[in-house]
């Protein structure tokens, strides 16, 4: 059972129940619909694909060093904690790192499959429904692809991270239907989207390369599909209602800013946590990573119109305000472009392989 290889217990058949708001909206307008998010929803059904068959799950992977990063990149690399360790202690902590980050990528794919199924339900426009019932299929997929290699590759899971559960918890529980687009299509989604683009382009481990450009081409749509949807409606909110929802990001932008910290590894490994953190917070490597994760958050926030002086000052004190300059529609379209390359270098290694096959047979 998965439940067996978590490093701190979680009761088997257990269940995180989060009890939901709000209405199940049903439109009787069938003709037709904003052209812009009927194209990206022929796109979902265009792109979709088998995590089974489209990744070469044959490469190796060290699980000691998921993402193939030489020491530097470790967290506490230069600090005294790090330089008393040993190697068989680094290559412990090197575990624990890559299973507590593999597992939060699972586990927000699940927050995801759960609030893009949530969006079906209660969104009131038909096109909208259409895109997210595509998207509902994506995230089942995601979920299965990092199920796959946590199980194959890995063998040991962490449980969600607290500031991702109460994101989560809060898209959910909220009653009016555009709060789960808020918190899971631009938030939640847009952070992993920067953080799958850190590991997809830094990493060295051909398999993690190749898993994160495929789940990043169908993320890129995802990110697409909450402007669209949240753009139009947010130019007509009150003032207060705006007001609410900059709130939001802002309690949800801190939550996501404080997700990759990684203080649950370190409490695992039994090291000074309050050391430990106090070092992570001011290492430049992790205030650098920090500012990129915002690349797509901040934008996307600056186009569907939550843009007021609170959001600017939030944005201002965690040092990502210049993030809201980005081009998002480059960006996304560079991530399409990655992943249909290692579809090519793919056929053309699956080639290779069956010219080889039939040079021995002759």
């Amino acid at each position: 059972m998965t439940t067996d290889r978590y490093v701190s217990p979680v009761e088997p058949g257990a269940t995180w129940n989060v009890p939901v708001t709000g209405a199940a909206r049903f439109s009787w307008e069938y003709d037709g619909g904003r052209d812009r998010l009927l194209a990206l929803y022929q796109k979902g059904k265009d792109k979709q694909w088998d995590a089974q068959k489209r990744i070469d799950w044959d490469l190796e992977v060290d699980p000691v060093n998921v993402a193939g990063f030489p020491d530097e990149f470790n967290p506490l690399f230069g600090s005294e904690i790090w330089d008393k360790m040993n190697q068989r202690e680094r290559d412990d902590f090197g575990r624990h790192q890559g299973s507590w980050l593999f597992s939060q990528f699972l586990h927000g794919e699940q927050g995801a499959l759960t609030v893009s199924a949530r969006i079906v339900e209660t969104v009131p426009d038909l096109d909208s429904k259409f895109y997210a019932a595509t998207q509902v299929m994506d995230e089942a997929r995601h979920v299965e692809l990092y199920s796959r290699f946590m199980e194959d590759k890995l063998g040991m899971y962490y449980p969600i991270n607290q500031d991702l559960a109460k994101l989560l918890a809060e898209s959910l529980e909220d009653s009016r239907w555009d709060l789960p687009y808020l918190g899971m299509q631009v938030m939640i989604e847009g952070l992993a989207l920067a953080a799958f683009g850190l590991y997809r382009d830094m990493s060295t481990t051909p398999l993690v390369k190749q898993l994160l450009a495929y789940v990043m081409q169908d993320e890129a749509r995802h990110v697409a599909f909450g402007r669209l949807a949240l753009k139009d409606y947010y130019a007509e909110l009150t003032d207060r209602e705006r007001a609410e929802r900059e709130e939001f990001v802002v309690e949800g932008c801190y939550l996501m800013r404080d997700r990759f910290r990684g203080e649950e590894i370190f409490q695992q490994l039994g090291l000074p946590v309050a050391e430990c953190m106090e070092y992570v917070d001011n290492s430049q490597m992790y205030q650098l990573y920090q500012s990129l994760l915002f690349t797509r958050i901040v934008p996307c926030v600056r186009d569907i119109g939550l843009w007021g002086d609170k959001v600017q000052k939030a944005y201002a004190d965690m040092g990502v305000l210049d993030a809201a300059k980005g081009d998002l529609t480059t960006l996304m379209r560079q991530d399409e472009e990655i992943a249909e390359e290692y579809d090519r270098e793919l056929a053309a290694r699956k080639s290779e392989v069956a010219d080889a096959i039939t040079l021995g047979t002759e």
